[in-house]
């Protein structure tokens, strides 16, 4: 037992952890998305999922639990990552100038797309999912796109979040070993299509949203 938490309270275990984390909210945010795209099907369709899902019962708000649970332990280990190495910041300087930039822009923002991914988070559940219990589904968010300033900073967030994707989904196969210099290349080219992918897939969400609400009026 104490080996194990030796081994996870390292650096490698750590890396470890928010590879094996992100991979869990990385699926969690493929079923989001899908059940969102429902709104391409028509208001009906999208409200009709929501309804299916409150139909669970317990087993929603169990999900929920789980779900906090492995994003509280990737900020966490992301969180004492990012201190660890701010620790190490004068034997990282002189790494950087003999590597000649090794760390690409996307690493070295990551801690600050999670900043912005998570507040995104908590604005997406204070307007949509806490508030207007009443209302539908549909209604909550097209309520939310009225506002110029909720869309930009929906934008932004979407953006963060294809970003820290990106960067996150190749920093997940280098930590599982996944690395060749053959393949490499094609890697870091399926991460960066990974992030867009999802920022389209939840701008063209966001736009039908918009649309359906505008043509409501």
């Amino acid at each position: 037992m104490f080996r194990f938490i030796r081994i996870c309270s390292s650096s490698l275990g750590r890396k470890y952890i928010m590879a094996l984390t992100g991979l869990l909210l990385g699926g969690f945010l493929v079923v989001h998305a899908a059940g969102n795209s429902m709104i391409f099907q028509g208001r009906a369709a999208f409200n009709a999922y929501a309804a299916h899902l409150h139909s669970l019962g317990p087993l929603l708000p169990a999900a929920g639990v789980v779900l906090i649970a492995v994003l509280l332990l990737h900020i966490l280990t992301g969180f004492s990552l990012v201190l660890r190495n701010r620790k190490a910041k004068g034997r990282q300087y002189t790494i950087r100038r003999s590597a000649a930039g090794l760390r690409s822009w996307p690493a070295r923002i990551m801690p600050y797309t999670g900043a912005a991914v998570l507040a995104f988070l908590l604005l997406h559940l204070a307007t949509v999912r806490f508030a207007g219990q009443a209302l539908p589904v549909a209604d909550k968010v097209g309520n939310v796109l009225t506002s110029p300033l909720f869309v930009a900073f929906y934008a932004l967030g979407i953006a963060a979040l294809g970003v820290h994707i990106s960067h996150g989904f190749w920093s997940l196969t280098q930590s599982f070993g996944i690395s060749h210099p053959r393949w490499d290349g094609l890697i870091r080219g399926l991460s960066w299509l990974t992030g867009i992918a999802v920022i389209g897939v939840f701008a063209s969400i966001i736009l039908l949203h918009l649309f359906v609400a505008g043509c409501s009026r």
